[in-house]
């Protein structure tokens, strides 16, 4: 497993829909190390901290061999490294293997899963379109947050290499399915609840669920 593309940008304003929109979701791939801090890598910044970054959505990444399956469903010119917002592109970080409180050695900092992506208007701008939301959630290619457990550094071309799993064994794909279940059991509430990193938005969501 490793990082194929490291990816970051700051905060900019576009032109959305007739109003302006301020988006950190334009990343573009760089050649050097960047520090990995406790809420974001050195030289990234989110816009809307209520609902991205912050200790559950430090670092995002995306599988780098979801690309193909876009480039098919989705045809456009390019498809850069960093297209979906992702910080890491990866190869090897699948959803539906990585769990939920897993934990990664990135170059050498160490982050921790958190939860899957759900996607916010701010997809659409990148890709000049609003349809690419729902198909991004139909695809079930969320890709993959991450909490910062230690900080370090990552570069291109880092190795990743799992440290510690949890034993509750929720994947990825699995939360994202839980999060979409109008009607979810108790007993999957239970399990994903039972996970220590689950992110606070959803250990939330779920309690709330339950009561």
């Amino acid at each position: 497993m490793q990082v194929v593309s490291l990816n970051v940008g700051m905060p900019r304003e576009v032109r959305w829909r007739g109003r302006l929109v301020t988006t950190g979701i334009f990343k573009e791939p760089v050649a050097d190390v960047r520090a990995v801090r406790p809420f974001n890598i050195e030289g990234d910044g989110q816009a809307d901290l209520t609902v991205h970054g912050g200790k559950d959505k430090a670092v995002y990444a995306y599988p780098s061999e979801h690309y193909d399956f876009w480039r098919n469903e989705w045809p456009r010119a390019e498809y850069p490294w960093g297209l979906f917002g992702e910080n890491l592109s990866t190869l090897g970080l699948l959803e539906e293997t990585v769990c939920i409180g897993d934990e990664y050695r990135v170059g050498t900092a160490r982050l921790v899963v958190t939860q899957p992506r759900m996607p916010c208007f701010k997809l659409g701008i990148r890709f000049g379109d609003p349809q690419i939301i729902e198909r991004f959630l139909k695809s079930r290619r969320p890709g993959i947050y991450f909490g910062i457990v230690e900080e370090g550094q990552v570069g291109p071309g880092d190795q990743i290499q799992l440290a510690s799993s949890d034993p509750h064994r929720v994947s990825v794909l699995e939360l994202l399915d839980l999060i979409l279940d109008l009607s979810p059991s108790e007993s999957r509430l239970r399990r994903a609840l039972s996970v220590p990193a689950l992110a606070d938005v959803w250990r939330t969501e779920f309690t709330g669920q339950l009561s």
